[in-house]
Parts: C-alpha cells; structure tokens; sequence
C-alpha cells in the first residue's frame, strides 16, 4: 500500500461475508481465466503483497469493541484504523498517509480532521484544538454531535494512527447505549493525560453511510473506470 502498511485485519460482522470474499482467492474465476487465455486478468485481480486477516464482531457493541477485537493482532505497535463509509480520494495515500507522517515525528495518536459545513457538524464527533502549524494541531477534546456552539468546524472522520495505549483506555470504558463501547469516550479519557495531535486531510472525501454521497461518490470514480 502507498502508505506502507503490509498487515491488515478487517473486523466484519457475521452478515458482512462479501467483505471477506473480495480479498479471498477465487480459484474457480482463475481456472476460468486461464482457460479463456486471459491471463492478463489474472495479473489485474492479484492480490497485493499483504497479509490480510478477518475477524467476526458476533454483536453489535461499537466502534471501541470492534477495535479491541483487534488487540492480539496489533500487539505493541502502533496502528492505523480506518472505517469503510468514510471513503477519501487523494493521489497518494488517501490521507493516511498525512497522520503516520506526524504519528512517526510525535509517536502520539493521531486524528483524522476534515472541514466540514456548519450544518453538518452536529452529525460528527467535533474536536476542540490547538492550531500548532499548517494541517495539524494539539486536540484537546472531542464533542460529539454537537447541536449548537461546535467547538470548530472540524470533525473526526474514519482515519486514525493510534498509540496501542488507546486499548488500556477501551478496556475501562463502561458500555453506554445498546451496550455499546465508544471509541469517543475512550479517546477523550486518553486526552485527559496523553498529548494528541489532530491532521486536516486533503483529497476528496465521501461519507458513503449518507445515499446523496454514496452516490456522488461513484460519479467521482467513474472517469477511472473508463
């Protein structure tokens, strides 16, 4: 991957096999390749050098619980989180890129930030920050959902580089609503005495859980496929 990630762990629900079987072999299409002689297809389907591996989340407790399932595959390294309806178009490293580059200058966690218009700020987690140079600052908190008086106008969108402290966070976050563990409440505990820095991400960003963007996102793409 451009941003030089080899190992991969996509957490999934038990509902979510398609997910899974994108990344898996399909010795059934190859044969069928190969016996058409379109080999060159063969070359276009491979799948990349990485080491991917899956895990099923068997209930619905949150973000935070989906990211500690991820525990004994991170060990001690730090890690990247990235959430599938937060989709973001950028040349090189669809913006993740940006976070590892000041996580490796700080080795502190790291926030994905993206601009977002006023009247949409109260469908995000918002973070109150520091300004320190162009694109990045010290966070100091994050609201959630804020319906009036948003601390800025940045939101904490699906990117993140993590310490693995954050898992000591998760682990002493009592669940809230629905029996859910939320990434939020432990990202704020930690703030309370670890430094963290938030990133403003560049490129062109959709957030495909919303149909309008959902759809404007495959006209975005479709010039590629062309």
């Amino acid at each position: 991957m451009a941003s030089g990630i080899e190992e991969i762990l996509i957490v999934v629900s038990r509902s979510k096999n398609l997910i899974v079987d994108y990344f898996d072999r399909s010795l059934e299409l190859e044969a069928f390749l190969k016996k058409k002689q379109k080999t060159h297809l063969l070359e276009k389907n491979k799948i990349p050098n990485i080491h991917i591996q899956d895990t099923r989340q068997p209930y619905a407790r949150g973000l935070g619980d989906a990211i500690l399932l991820g525990k004994n595959f991170v060990g001690n390294e730090p890690f990247a989180v990235l959430l599938p309806d937060e989709v973001i178009f950028e040349k090189k490293t669809a913006g993740l890129g940006q976070l590892i580059k000041v996580y490796e200058r700080h080795k502190k966690s790291v926030l994905g930030l993206y601009e977002v218009e006023n009247q949409l700020l109260s469908n995000y987690g918002v973070v109150e920050w520091q300004k320190l140079e162009k694109d990045i600052g010290k966070v100091f908190s994050i609201v959630e959902k804020p319906s009036n008086n948003p601390p800025s106008n940045l939101a904490v969108i699906g990117r993140y580089v993590f310490n693995p402290l954050i898992f000591s966070y998760l682990e002493k976050i009592k669940p809230g609503v629905g029996d859910e563990i939320q990434l939020t409440d432990a990202i704020n505990e930690m703030l309370k005495s670890e430094n963290s820095y938030g990133v403003t991400i560049h490129g062109n960003r959709f957030d495909i859980s919303r149909f309008e963007e959902y759809m404007a996102a495959n006209q975005f793409i479709q010039p590629f496929n062309e």
